[in-house]
């Protein structure tokens, strides 16, 4: 597209200038406000997502670390307890991170209420507010777990012992048995007791209690009182080993995900006058001036106002090559400084930087909980009575009826183990958990479980053109001497980029950049005049330089009729002292993976399309390099809204993939929206999906992953139900045994934990 074409089109953009170049300043360049029309949260499905975060910024949120919770299902109980409170609008407890948001008026008074709501169901816990958290609680649970162990081996020991002691004597093998349950699990009992009094009956706690207590009372059919004793320390031993892997896995896969985000610096060295002193990070405002030195982290967001530097910008943007940072650059929390020692101006303070910005993200991300996990908490609500129920049934009936009632009543004792709901409740939201954090360490910030959910489903991928599928920004595609002029390609360039050389917009940077690249010498010297909508003239050497478009050499009567104008990009047309000398095909470049990525979402079985709002040429070109199979071009904001709509209805579930303020509308009004982190903050704060590396691959590694997670967290529930049925069945017909109970109960949650911990190492 010329020159003079490209004028046509200045209503997509909202800068004129009067050099002769049209604008492309993209969209995302422009002020962070949309004139759109459209209210960004009206769609439903938008709306229930950011109420489930906390959006509402009007209500204070505080996150507080739930130490001492070990059982899911008590996380899904206390969560709905606070709930239930007065003054507190929502509150969410993400058992993978131990963490409890509470939007809340008046945190301070509601605290003592919130604890006293999880210790009426779990007696240790205690609140502790996130800020407050430091490495003493990971050595806490490294102590902890250490604790755990020591009892687990002594118990065990005491258990290998009881079997051949009791050929030496039976009450010496009792006494061992009797001595490895009560340091296996005595804390069990203990709490299983307090939560009876305090009405929760219906927990793990009370089931594995009831059931191996009376393993050691009842009789064997004929045979002498605890004859069951090895397996009621059995179930207790396996119980332990299950609670330990448990939380192991839970915690690796909550240190791999936070430890690697939490980039956040305790301190800064503030810089004032001649003198420097560290303060807490949380205290720099902006306009501070703080000092960085080679190795530390930018600990905020904010401009370089001394020294040079290098970044490594991987944490926060994937980009493997480190930046060179001058005066004035913009930097990003979170990235770390190479070289130089710097100092930088404080734009954002800490809770607003980029670091932030990103744990804040993951953080609340698992806080929105998909439709399958509420499902399956309120499930087992129902489903630990019913079995309970049953068991009481098994245990009375038939014993009635054959009189039978120590082989019986051991079948309902078994019926309990089974019963508890932990690798229920526990499956789903770890599945999806992991799969956050799998995104996250591919820099793809999933906002909650039902971004993942919706994404699973997705039929078609809409993508943004400038800033998406390209880069936007202009590069020199080609140089075509005409035909008829005794010029090379670089002695073109060169007087191009004289031309251009006091101009800073893109198109001119574009020439002069090229004419670096390509080390070629440009002399600035003549007079140049701007001649408004047209192009640049330059007198130099005697010579009359033109470099403009078609308005331009029309305007000096110079003949272009050698000049084939290009189906893709901007050109630049030259002439020299009335003659037409060539041209300068100005294009913006497609991202280097974008082909790839396109290519993967169709074999996955993806339709593609691209909606934007620039020329029908660009549009078809790009579309025709990369492969989409759908272009809607020259779009307004509130036409994409549109076209998106009628491509969900011909198609089925649409992601839309943008990163410009005109994209907010779309990325709400999508199943999916998906902002690249280069865009705007509007786009942004709209998207459910956010690309941090703002690559074309993160497209179809987040629907990967999206599906994966899906598949596995349908695979937990399934196997955990199934396995809980079979073997009650297996329990009437007389099969069964506590040993097979443990498997279905402590075995069936630590596979799916394993199960959902393997989403975090899928390629």
């Amino acid at each position: 597209m010329s020159h003079e074409e490209h004028n046509h089109h200045e209503h997509h953009h909202e800068d004129e200038c009067c050099c002769g170049h049209e604008h492309h300043e993209h969209e995302h360049h422009h002020e962070d406000e949309c004139g759109c029309g459209h209210e960004h949260h009206e769609h439903e499905h938008h709306h229930e997502h950011n109420k489930a975060v906390f959006a509402d910024t009007k209500t204070p949120v505080c996150i507080y670390i739930v130490e001492n919770l070990d059982c899911a299902n008590c996380a899904a109980k206390m969560e709905r307890k606070i709930n239930e409170l007065p003054g507190v609008e929502a509150a969410s407890i993400t058992f993978a991170t131990k963490q409890l948001r509470v939007a809340a008026k008046d945190q301070k008074a509601l605290l003592p209420l919130m604890l006293e709501a999880c210790r009426s169901i779990e007696p240790d816990v205690t609140l502790v507010p996130k800020e407050d958290i430091r490495k003493e609680t990971k050595e806490s649970e490294k102590k902890e777990s250490r604790k755990d162990l020591l009892c687990i081996g002594i118990g065990a020991l005491l258990f290998l012992l009881g079997k051949p002691v009791v050929a030496i004597h039976p009450i010496l093998s009792l006494a061992l048995y009797i001595i490895a349950y009560l340091i296996l699990g005595l804390e069990i009992v203990i709490t299983a007791v307090r939560n009876i009094f305090k009405g929760n009956v219906f927990d793990e706690n009370f089931l594995m209690s009831i059931a191996t207590l009376g393993a050691f009372i009842i009789k064997e059919p004929g045979g002498a009182y605890a004859a069951y004793a090895p397996e009621a320390v059995g179930v207790m031993l396996f119980y332990r080993i299950g609670e330990w892997f448990e939380h192991r896995a839970v915690a690796k896969s909550r240190s791999q995900i936070m430890d690697a985000l939490d980039l956040r610096p305790e301190t800064v060295n503030l810089v004032t006058g001649d003198t420097t002193e560290i303060i807490p990070a949380e205290n720099a405002k902006p306009g501070d001036i703080v000092l960085v030195r080679p190795g530390d982290r930018i600990p905020l967001d904010g401009t370089v106002i001394d020294g040079e530097s290098r970044l490594d910008t991987s944490p926060i943007t994937g980009e493997p090559v480190p930046v060179s940072i001058t005066l004035g650059s913009a930097i990003l929390s979170g990235c770390m400084n190479l070289s130089g020692v710097i100092k930088v101006k404080v734009d954002k303070p800490l809770s607003e930087s980029m670091v932030t910005r990103i744990l804040n993200s993951v953080e609340t991300a698992a806080a929105s909980k998909p439709k399958i996990d509420k499902f399956i908490t309120r499930f087992s609500r129902i489903y630990t009575p019913f079995v309970v129920a049953l068991a009481l049934f098994t245990a009375i009936v038939p014993s009635l009826i054959t009189g039978n009632w120590e082989q019986w009543i051991y079948t309902a004792l078994t019926f309990l183990v089974i019963s508890c709901p932990c690798a229920l409740v526990l499956s789903v939201p770890l599945a999806f958990f992991a799969g956050i954090g799998a995104g996250s360490k591919k820099g793809i910030l999933f906002k909650g479980g039902v971004a993942l959910e919706a994404l699973k489903s997705v039929k078609t991928v809409v993508m943004d053109k400038t800033g998406t599928v390209t880069k936007g920004n202009f590069t020199l595609q080609k140089a075509i001497p005409a035909p008829s002029a005794d010029i090379s390609e670089n002695d073109l360039i060169a007087l191009a980029a004289a031309c251009e050389a006091a101009s800073t917009h893109p198109i001119a940077l574009s020439i002069c950049e090229a004419a670096v690249e390509r080390n070629i010498s440009v002399t600035q010297t003549g007079n140049i005049t701007e001649i408004s909508g047209h192009g640049i003239l330059l007198e130099k050497n005697g010579s009359t330089i033109l470099c403009g478009n078609t308005k331009l050499l029309t305007k000096y009567k110079v003949d272009y009729s050698a000049y084939i104008p290009s189906s893709y990009g901007t050109e630049v047309l030259l002439a020299k002292d009335g003659t037409f000398i060539g041209s300068l095909i100005i294009a913006d470049v497609i991202k280097a993976d974008a082909k790839n990525a396109v290519g993967s979402l169709k074999k996955m079985g993806l339709i593609t399309a691209m909606l934007t709002g620039d020329a029908e040429e660009s549009a078809k070109a790009v579309a025709a390099e990369t492969g989409i199979d759908e272009v809607h071009a020259r779009l307004l904001p509130e036409e994409k809204l549109s076209h998106l709509t009628e491509i969900r209805e011909k198609h089925g579930t649409v992601m839309f993939v943008g990163d410009g303020i005109n994209d907010a509308p779309v990325l709400a009004g999508a199943d999916v929206g998906a902002a690249m982190g280069s865009g705007a903050d509007a786009a942004i704060e709209a998207a459910d999906v956010v690309f941090m590396t703002s690559d074309m691959e993160a497209v179809p590694a987040a629907i990967r992953i999206a599906r994966i997670t899906s598949r596995i967290s349908t695979q937990n529930v399934v196997f955990a139900i199934a396995v809980k049925v079979i073997f009650m069945i297996l329990g009437l017909m007389g099969i069964s045994s506590m040993w097979l109970a443990v498997f279905a109960d402590t075995g069936v949650a630590m596979l799916c934990i394993l199960n959902s911990v393997r989403i975090l190492y899928k390629k």
